[in-house]
């Protein structure tokens, strides 16, 4: 398990990440998510000991990082894909990894042919593109066969292909009772990615819960009411207090108080009139993150009338 407790890191006079504690647990796909700026990638070199937390501690099963005798073995971690020396191979790059935690030459092979890079394990690196780099280090990660992995933007360059493979792969992992920690932009994979939610805006906890609760917590119901009589229906649901958005289309939205599909249903019924569809317009991930995070965005586009 990664637990962080307090967690602070600031520069001069700016605070990057403000008290932060969370515990991301084994058996779950745990998605990290916050805006540009929010700490993100800040926290995830602080649990990996590149950077100094100012106040506050990051261990994982326990013990710092830098206390692991050989860390690849225990933690795998994607940060950055180009991190990688351009003039190396793909295989001479992990092998490199494998000697210094003395791991053997055959897993670097195994793991090549599971991100899928075998033909090209003589290729130099720098002829590489965003996606087979992105590939080479999630190669790099799952090297040692570790219990906990950490993903920073894993699905960077990747095609639909890679990024459904990517996705299978995380949740596999985490199948097989590993920890597994993804930070991520891209909410329509952390929807079917992620079992549970840690949210981070401006270095501080926001959120720290299920996908669904998350969802169900943040974001509005919204119904969709279609009849042929829909100017009389909106006169019951006024009357009812409950608001309603006539659309070009001629059905009603109802959203926030009052967005009860049996309640409007009812309501229809007693007054004689009649209902064509009836559907309760589920909120997305990113519709409650947008909700959750609107006061936490750092940098934000002005919004002008064209």
């Amino acid at each position: 398990m990664i637990e962080v407790r307090g967690l602070t890191k600031r520069y001069g006079s700016r605070t990057a990440v403000d008290g932060l504690s969370f515990d991301v647990r084994p058996g779950r796909v745990t998605g990290f998510l916050g805006p540009n700026g929010a700490g993100k990638s800040t926290t995830l070199r602080m649990v990996l000991d590149l950077d100094r937390p100012t106040a506050g501690s990051a261990h994982i099963g326990g013990r710092r990082y830098r206390e692991l005798a050989c860390p690849l073995r225990e933690v795998g971690a994607l940060l950055d894909a180009g991190a990688a020396h351009g003039g190396r191979t793909a295989r001479g790059h992990l092998l490199i990894l494998a000697e210094s935690n003395r791991i053997g030459a055959k897993r670097v092979d195994e793991v090549l042919a599971r991100v899928g890079l075998e033909p090209a394990a003589r290729t130099r690196i720098k002829g590489f593109s965003l996606g087979m780099r992105q590939r080479l280090g999630i190669a790099a990660a799952l090297l040692g066969d570790p219990p906990v992995l950490l993903f920073d933007e894993p699905v960077n360059g990747l095609d639909p292909e890679g990024i459904r493979w990517i996705r299978d792969l995380m949740r596999s992992l985490a199948a097989e009772g590993r920890t597994v920690l993804v930070s991520s932009h891209l909410m329509s994979e952390m929807a079917v990615t992620a079992d549970h939610l840690i949210v981070i805006g401006q270095g501080r906890l926001l959120a720290d819960t299920g996908m669904s609760d998350f969802i169900t917590t943040n974001a509005r119901t919204t119904v969709l009411v279609r009849s042929p009589r829909p100017g009389e229906l909106a006169c019951v649901l006024d009357r009812a207090h409950i608001a309603s958005d006539p659309q070009d289309d001629g059905s009603l939205l109802v959203a926030g108080v009052g967005a009860d599909a049996a309640r409007i249903g009812d309501l229809a019924a007693e007054a004689g009139l009649p209902v064509h569809e009836l559907t309760v317009l589920r909120a997305s991930l990113e519709d409650a993150y947008l909700a959750m995070t609107a006061g936490a965005t750092e940098f934000a586009a002005s919004k002008r009338e064209g």
